[in-house]
């Protein structure tokens, strides 16, 4: 997968064989994918199998998703140095062992580390996945297989709180991992047999300094963020309250400013070592355009999604009354549609470029985040049903000619650095939304109202204004990105 992998240009999309290695990853990052969503409903059964309180119950995601953003930035590096089978694998063994030990995990702190480990073999999926769909191929079919990938981010997540729910319903948390567990390891036998290596791999030498900057750049930051809200607690010791907040203030201030003075770093190191082709993550990528623009307006759209897609099931269950159950129904249809329109939209970025859907997809979720602003405790169901459903659309009609203009737009020998860069991008704007969305929910709850119900209401009201004025950008966005082919694309990227 380096630079001189040869792109697929013929008339047939990808031949049989490509074909199946590229169904083959779809599969194993979606059972990655699903693992990843179904913990946050767990954690209340594991708080009480377990006897820990929620501070540690909550390091099970807080952990998977720090060590998803120290790895993700490497793989740019491993897709490189290693074959396509031997990422694969690795990927792969690490999130079946890390299965394994879940399962069999006699408390909290081997749980813990199997989740490490799950999240070891999680964070190399994606990039793994975007490159080789870019790599075998032809530019007028990337589309439609992009496509193919929005239906793993969209119905993973969606699957995996209702899957968690009957699991924990019917048997204890440990079968969440047990179910998985087998299908795993039939991927790992699979893949280890069927998937041949895409190109040559390239010596390249391992700078121990840019891997330990990217893991204090990015997990600092993640772990920032992870702490804003975190000592807000809506009930509770007036003391307790303080000292958590407090804590929490610090934590988050020390971890940005660590992260944020590492990334700064971590940059300056790159810039130094990608002019003898040696950087851990690549950023020649960003005098593209075409990929600057198009990854900024991804992280964008992640901040809204992720955001509002936590903020969504708070307001559902504590201003409207819904149980679990009936949040996970109105959240379905929409992700489901989202899955199933991504091949659909995916042709249309083939036949026409990005724009004609990526515009209306903007405004769209744009509109949507607006009338969101407008919910009370008194919404009917089904306005909530739908405006989440619409949503959804939008946002399918915008991700998949996201990932295809951005990646399309490079050099092949940069492909694996900017499939790193788009996953690190989605993770770490992921997790912004997610807090910053929290923390406005929060601070709308303390304000007070009549009710309780009320007071959730006003905060989820505040958030998606929050998301809603975030999002505005997206549209002129939209106007700029080009499909690869239509323009004088990027400028050329010598060594």
């Amino acid at each position: 997968m380096t630079g001189s992998v040869p792109v697929n240009t013929s008339s047939n999309p990808v031949p049989r064989n490509d074909d199946r290695i590229i169904w083959l990853l779809l599969a194993a990052a979606f059972v990655a994918i699903l693992n990843e969503t179904t913990m946050g409903v767990a954690i209340p059964h594991l708080i009480t199998d377990l006897s820990i309180d929620a501070v540690l119950a909550q390091w099970l995601t807080t952990a998977f998703m720090l060590t998803m953003a120290v790895i993700i930035p490497i793989t740019g590096f491993l897709l490189q140095r290693l074959t396509t089978r031997a990422v694969f694998v690795l990927a792969m063994s690490l999130f079946t062992g890390g299965t394994l030990i879940a399962f069999l995990a006699p408390g909290f702190e081997v749980l813990l580390v199997a989740r490490v480990v799950q999240a070891s073999g999680t964070a190399i999926m994606m990039p793994l996945l975007m490159t080789t769909v870019m790599t075998l191929v032809a530019p007028r079919s990337r589309g439609r297989m992009m496509g193919r990938i929005s239906i793993v981010m969209a119905l993973a997540p969606a699957i995996g709180p209702t899957l968690s729910g009957f699991i924990l319903d019917t048997f204890s948390w440990r079968w969440i991992f047990g179910v998985v567990l087998p299908i795993a390891v039939v991927a790992l036998a699979v893949g280890a047999r069927w998937i041949h290596n895409i190109g040559t791999p390239r010596k390249a030498r391992v700078d121990a300094l840019s891997i330990v900057l990217s893991a204090f750049g990015f997990g600092g930051v993640v772990y920032g963020l992870s702490q804003i809200g975190g000592g807000s607690s809506h009930g509770g010791g007036a003391a307790a309250e303080a000292a958590a907040s407090t804590l929490a203030t610090m934590t988050l201030w020390i971890s940005l400013s660590v992260g944020i003075v590492s990334l700064a770093l971590f940059v300056w190191r790159q810039l130094s070592l990608q002019k003898r082709d040696d950087a851990l993550l690549d950023l020649r990528v960003f005098r593209s355009a075409n990929f600057s623009i198009s990854v900024a307006h991804f992280a964008v759209m992640s901040l809204a999604f992720f955001g509002t897609l936590t903020v969504l099931p708070l307001f559902a269950q504590n201003a409207m009354g819904l149980s679990p159950l009936e949040t996970g129904l109105i959240v379905l249809p929409g992700s489901v549609l989202m899955g199933l329109a991504g091949p659909v939209i995916g042709r249309i970025y083939d036949w026409r470029g990005p724009r004609i859907t990526l515009l209306p997809g903007s405004i769209i979720v744009v509109v949507v985040l607006w009338l969101l602003t407008t919910l009370t405790a008194d919404t009917p169901v089904w306005e909530l049903l739908v405006l989440q459903t619409v949503l959804s659309l939008g946002l399918a009609m915008s991700f998949t000619p996201l990932f295809t203009a951005s990646l399309g737009s490079l050099e092949p020998r940069f492909y694996s650095h900017g499939s790193a860069i788009v996953s690190t991008v989605q993770q770490v704007a992921g997790a912004a939304g997610i807090a910053v969305m929290i923390t406005i929910m929060n601070a709308g709850f303390v304000a007070g109202a009549a009710t309780e119900q009320a007071a959730w209401a006003a905060g989820a009201r505040n958030a998606f204004l929050f998301a809603g004025i975030v999002a505005i950008p997206t549209i002129l966005g939209a106007i700029l990105i080009k499909k690869p082919a239509d323009g004088p694309d990027e400028l050329p990227m010598a060594h």
